[in-house]
C-alpha cells in the first residue's frame, strides 16, 4: 500500500553485513544465516536483492573490514549501494535503484539495529515506501557501557515498535525469516 505510484514490487534490502560491522554483534551467525535464507528465497522468486555497504574513516572502502561477510555472496547483477550515513537513502543512489525496479515495499535486514537499520526504516517510510523489518535478521553490538540497553533488548524493542509503526497510506511491520512473503 505504498504511497509511491507504479511501485508494485518488493525488494530485499541487506544493510551493512560487513566484516567489521558484524564483528562482535549479538547472534551474528544466526542473523547471517537468516539473511542467507532470505537472499536465496528472494533470488528464487526473482525479487531484487539490494546490497548496502557503509564506508567511513574507520571503515575505508576496499578494506577487508569493509567487505561483506564471506557467508553472503552478491551476484554480479545485484546492485550495491554505497553509503556514508546511517540512512541508506541519504546521499546515495538507493532511490534510483529502487525506482528502476518499481519497488515500493522493502524487506529490511542487516546491521546495526540502533543506527543504520532504524534510520533506513524511517527513511523509507517518510519517502513513501512500505517497510517490513525481519525481526530475526538484524543485529547490533553491545553498547551498554555507554548507557544503551543490552543488544538483545535493543533488537526486541526495535522489533516491537516497528511492528506497531504507522504512517498514512504506508505499512510498517515486523516478521521473522520464516514468515517473509515477497509476493
Amino acid at each position: 500500500m505504498t504511497t509511491l505510484t507504479d511501485r508494485p514490487n518488493t525488494a530485499l534490502l541487506v544493510l551493512d553485513v560487513q566484516n567489521d560491522v558484524m564483528a562482535g554483534t549479538h547472534n551474528r551467525d544466526g542473523v547471517v544465516a537468516n539473511i542467507a535464507v532470505l537472499v536465496d528465497k528472494a533470488r528464487a522468486e526473482n525479487v531484487p536483492v539490494v546490497w548496502v555497504q557503509h564506508s567511513a574513516d574507520h571503515l575505508p572502502r576496499g578494506s577487508n573490514g569493509w567487505r561483506y561477510v564471506p557467508e553472503l555472496t552478491q551476484e554480479e547483477a545485484e546492485p550495491v549501494v554505497h553509503k556514508r550515513y546511517p540512512d541508506a537513502f541519504e546521499n546515495t543512489d538507493l532511490e534510483a535503484v529502487l525506482a528502476g525496479r518499481k519497488v515500493g515495499h522493502l524487506i529490511v535486514t542487516g546491521a546495526q539495529t540502533d543506527e543504520c537499520i532504524r534510520s533506513t526504516l524511517h527513511g523509507a517510510i517518510v519517502r513513501g515506501y512500505d517497510a517490513t523489518l525481519v525481526g530475526d535478521a538484524h543485529t547490533t553490538e553491545d553498547l551498554s557501557q555507554w548507557g544503551a540497553p543490552a543488544p538483545d533488548k535493543v533488537i526486541d524493542h526495535t522489533n516491537l515498535y516497528w511492528q506497531h509503526h504507522t504512517a498514512p497510506g504506508r505499512h510498517a511491520g515486523t516478521v521473522n525469516t520464516g514468515s517473509v512473503n515477497f509476493g
